[in-house]
C-alpha cells in the first residue's frame, strides 16, 4: 500500500499464466475456457506434452473464451496435457538495415540459413492506419522495363496497381521480372524491392530464388516465402510482415519501396479457412463478410506521407478462380486498388509473353507519373493512340475472319497490320529484356508510323512532327 504523500511507484508486469483449459481443437484453432482479459491479436506460446513449441494469435476473445489461430500444425496437442500461454504483447517483427538480401519464411524467421535479426526496433505487424490528411498525392515514375506496364498503365510511386492472372499464366514469371527490372530513373534514390509469396509451391519457391540470386536483385530485396506445404495460418500473418518490412524501410530509412505480394488468392483461402473453423456465416462463395475490410488493411498501406521522403508502392498478384472477374477476390481489389493489369489467357495461346492485354488494363494515377520531366512529353498521346489503334485492329481481326481481309479498306488492312505488331513487337519481349521508357515509347512512334497522320488523332501535331519516322506512308 502506498502511503500518503508518496509517488506510488509503477505497477509490477503481469506475470503471464499457463491455461491448461482447452475445450476443443477445430483445424487450426484452439478454443481455451476461463482466460482473463486475452486481447485480440495478442501472442500466445503453445507447450505440447512433448516440450515443442509452437506459437499463435488471439482471434477472438468473449465471455472467458479465447480463440487462438495456431501457426503450425495442431497433430498432437493433448486438451488436458498442451498448455497455452497469453505473452501479453501482439505480433511484432524485429527491422534493420540488414533485412535486405535476405530470405525469411512467412513469420519473419530466416529461411536462407542465416542469423535471426537482432535489432532493439520491433514494429508491430498490424502496421497504423494512414490519416487520409496526411497522404501525399502519389506521383513520380517507377519504370518495369515493361512497355504494357511503362507506357499504357503507368506505375506511379505510391500507387497500388494489382495483376489480374489466371491458374497457368506466367504471373510468377512476370512478378520476377518486376522484381529484377524496377527502378526509379533517379538512380541516386534509395529504392528497394519487398516481395511476398503465399501459398507456392517448393517449386516455384526455387524458381524465385534462382532468378533473384542469379540476377544479383536479392541484394536490394527482402523476400518472404510462405509454402503450400507451410501451416496456411501463417499466409495470413505473410503480408503484414511484408509491409511491416516495407514501412520501415520507407519511412525510417527514406527509401521507395516496391512491395509484390503473390498470390493474394491464397490469402483469401486462408482467411475462409480460419473463418470456416470459427463457424462464422459465410459470405459470397463462403469467403467471411469482412474480405473487404480484410483486404484493404493489405492495400492501404500503401502510400507516401507528407514530410516524409519514403514511399510505398504496391503490385499485388491474384489468380482469378476460373478467369471469373466477378469473383469476389478480385470484385473487392478492384474496388480498393488504383487499376488493375489483365494478363490474358488468349495472348499466351499466341505466343505473346508477357502475355498483357491493355485493352482491360488501366492505371488510374497514370497521368499524375507522366509528362515532361518524369517519363516523356508524347507520353500520354502515345498511350491513348496505340490503345485506339489496337482496339480498331482488334475490331477488324473480327471482322475479316467473318467477311475475309479481302472485303476490307486500304485503311482497315493498316489497322489490322498495326494490331498484328503491336502484339508481336510491342507487347512481346524476351523475360530477359528490360527497356527503358524512351525504347518503349520509340518503339510504340515504329508502329503508330504505318498509319495515316490523318489518323493520328491523339497525338498533338508537334509532336507527331518531332517524333513520327520520316520513312512512314503519309
Amino acid at each position: 500500500m502506498a502511503v500518503k504523500g508518496e509517488t506510488p511507484g509503477p505497477a509490477a508486469p503481469a506475470v503471464p499464466v499457463d491455461y491448461r483449459t482447452i475445450d476443443r481443437v477445430t483445424g487450426p484453432l484452439l478454443f481455451v475456457r476461463d482466460v482473463a482479459n486475452a486481447a485480440y491479436g495478442e501472442i500466445v506460446e503453445i507447450r505440447l506434452p512433448n516440450g515443442e513449441r509452437r506459437q499463435g494469435q488471439v482471434l477472438d476473445s468473449r465471455k472467458g473464451l479465447a480463440i487462438v489461430q495456431v501457426f503450425g500444425p495442431t497433430m498432437g496437442m493433448n486438451l488436458e496435457r498442451t498448455s497455452v500461454k497469453f505473452l501479453g504483447e501482439v505480433a511484432q517483427l524485429a527491422v534493420s538495415d540488414a533485412m535486405l538480401g535476405r530470405v525469411f519464411n512467412g513469420l519473419g524467421e530466416p529461411r536462407d540459413g542465416g542469423p535471426r535479426i537482432v535489432s532493439e526496433t520491433r514494429l508491430e505487424i498490424v502496421g497504423n492506419a494512414m490519416n487520409p490528411y496526411s497522404r501525399e498525392e502519389p506521383s513520380e515514375f517507377i519504370q518495369t522495363g515493361i512497355s504494357t506496364i511503362d507506357v499504357n498503365n503507368t506505375l506511379v510511386r505510391g500507387q497500388k496497381l494489382p495483376i489480374f492472372s489466371g491458374a497457368g499464366l506466367p504471373h510468377n514469371q512476370i512478378a520476377a521480372q518486376l522484381v529484377r527490372q524496377a527502378k526509379l530513373r533517379d538512380s541516386s534514390e534509395g529504392f528497394a524491392v519487398v516481395f511476398a509469396a503465399m501459398g507456392i509451391t517448393s517449386e516455384e519457391a526455387n524458381y524465385f530464388l534462382k532468378e533473384f540470386e542469379s540476377t544479383g536483385a536479392l541484394e536490394r530485396a527482402v523476400v518472404f516465402l510462405n509454402l503450400s506445404s507451410d501451416p496456411s495460418m501463417e499466409r495470413v500473418v505473410t503480408p503484414r510482415m511484408a509491409l511491416t518490412a516495407a514501412e520501415f524501410l520507407a519511412y525510417e530509412r527514406d527509401m521507395h519501396i516496391l512491395v509484390v505480394l503473390t498470390d493474394m488468392t491464397n490469402y483469401c483461402e486462408a482467411l475462409r479457412e480460419v473463418a470456416s473453423a470459427r463457424e462464422e456465416v459465410p459470405g459470397r462463395r463462403g469467403y467471411p463478410g469482412y474480405l473487404y475490410t480484410d483486404l484493404a488493411t493489405i492495400y492501404e498501406r500503401a502510400g507516401k506521407i507528407h514530410g516524409r521522403k519514403g514511399s510505398i508502392t504496391q503490385l499485388p498478384i491474384l489468380t482469378m478462380p476460373a478467369d471469373d472477374v466477378t469473383h469476389p477476390i478480385p470484385d473487392l481489389t478492384g474496388y480498393i486498388t488504383e487499376g488493375q493489369i489483365y494478363v490474358s489467357r488468349e495472348l499466351q495461346r499466341r505466343g505473346v509473353y508477357p502475355p498483357i492485354d491493355v485493352l482491360p488494363s488501366l492505371s488510374r494515377l497514370m497521368n499524375q507519373g507522366i509528362g515532361p520531366k518524369r517519363t516523356r512529353e508524347d507520353h500520354r498521346g502515345v498511350a491513348d493512340q496505340l490503345f485506339a489503334a489496337y482496339a480498331t485492329g482488334k475490331d477488324q481481326r473480327a471482322l475479316s475472319a467473318i467477311v475475309g481481309e479481302e472485303a476490307l479498306s486500304a485503311v482497315d488492312r493498316i489497322y489490322l497490320k498495326v494490331a498484328d505488331r503491336f502484339e508481336t513487337e510491342f507487347v512481346n519481349q524476351r523475360p530477359d529484356e528490360d527497356r527503358t521508357i524512351d525504347q518503349s515509347l520509340d518503339l510504340g512512334w515504329s508502329i503508330l508510323s504505318e498509319l495515316p497522320e490523318t489518323e493520328l488523332k491523339r497525338i498533338k501535331p508537334e509532336f507527331i512532327a518531332k517524333y513520327r519516322r520520316p520513312s512512314a506512308p503519309s
